[in-house]
């Protein structure tokens, strides 16, 4: 499954976002952490909408999520409890979902490896020469190209639920559960409301761990405002059809940041051996596996997240 040049098929990562969203009051536990900025960046014809939470003195933290996600799939709440532990966080949202840039369907101009360019043009608009990465899902294989092209750009790099990138290895695919669920997009009208919220929801159901319970009215009302604020996912599909990571065939065990990874045991979509596959390959790895987690961010995982996220960008 996993090549050194990475296509996310529509069989295999119909979402692959996998950030389960939940409704609930923010914390505030620090007066900082509440304080947020919007900016928009202009980098190369290409339009980044980004948020920021915390103090800008403290150190940085750059999260990018995963394929048809916009920034709101890291939930407000768990941004602010990390920047609650003194961090800079920021998101944004990668091409094609949100307020960023859209393409017409069907054939992206663009490739991870431009998305790892994005990443980097998002560091370069804050002034911030390297950061603690924390990335997931596709977020994750970007953060893996940007790592290794760019090393001097992130401080360290922490992965939830991704796969290897440039390693030729015989992993798992993603459950037939899941992938009898994610043949039934290629019949979803994706400029359809309805049809496309359906799906999204049915999916952040499928992706689930078996932990914890699945929050769907919550999970809905959250993919509602996503879709609303995105215009729709229509462009998003074009994460489907993204290739790239060229550049880094072979180069995961040379990674020069400290790495984190965090893994549910019970992912349908990267199945556990993906994220030991890549402790395994990169030396002095940290490797955290949750129970019965899946393919999102749990809320009942947030803190158990935080604690592991705020600890290894402290000795970064």
């Amino acid at each position: 499954m996993n090549k050194h040049i990475m296509t996310i098929s529509r069989r295999a990562l119909m979402l692959g976002a996998g950030a389960l969203v939940t409704t609930g009051m923010i914390s505030g536990s620090r007066a900082m952490a509440e304080t947020t900025t919007t900016r928009t960046i202009h980098a190369d014809g290409v339009t980044i909408a980004t948020e920021a939470f915390g103090d800008p003195s403290a150190p940085p933290v750059l999260l990018i999520m995963g394929a048809m996600a916009s920034m709101l799939w890291w939930p407000d709440e768990f941004c602010r409890k990390l920047a609650a532990r003194g961090r800079y966080v920021i998101r944004y949202d990668n091409r094609d979902t949100g307020l960023s840039t859209k393409y017409p369907p069907g054939n992206p101009p663009y490739r991870m490896d431009d998305m790892a360019e994005d990443a980097a043009a998002v560091l370069d608009a804050y002034g911030i020469a390297s950061a603690h990465v924390v990335a997931m899902s596709l977020g994750g294989m970007i953060a893996q190209i940007l790592a290794l092209t760019q090393p001097r750009r992130v401080s360290s790099l922490t992965l939830l639920r991704t796969t290897p990138i440039g390693l030729d290895l015989d992993l798992p695919p993603p459950t037939p559960a899941y992938m009898d669920h994610a043949s039934t997009g290629e019949k979803v009208d994706w400029s359809d409301r309805s049809q496309a919220i359906d799906f999204v929801a049915a999916d952040v159901r499928m992706i689930a761990g078996t932990a914890y319970p699945h929050d769907a009215a919550g999970a809905r009302a959250f993919i509602e405002r996503d879709y609303d604020r995105s215009g729709g996912f229509l462009s998003a599909t074009n994460h489907f059809m993204l290739q790239g990571g060229d550049a880094v065939k072979g180069k995961l065990p040379t990674l020069d940041a400290p790495l984190l990874v965090i893994h549910g045991a019970a992912d349908p979509i990267f199945p556990v051996e993906h994220g030991r596959a890549i402790a395994k390959a990169v030396p002095g790895a940290r490797y955290l596996e949750l129970e019965g987690g899946g393919h999102e961010i749990h809320r009942a995982e947030w803190e158990r997240i935080v604690d592991a996220v705020a600890g290894h960008t402290s000795v970064s």
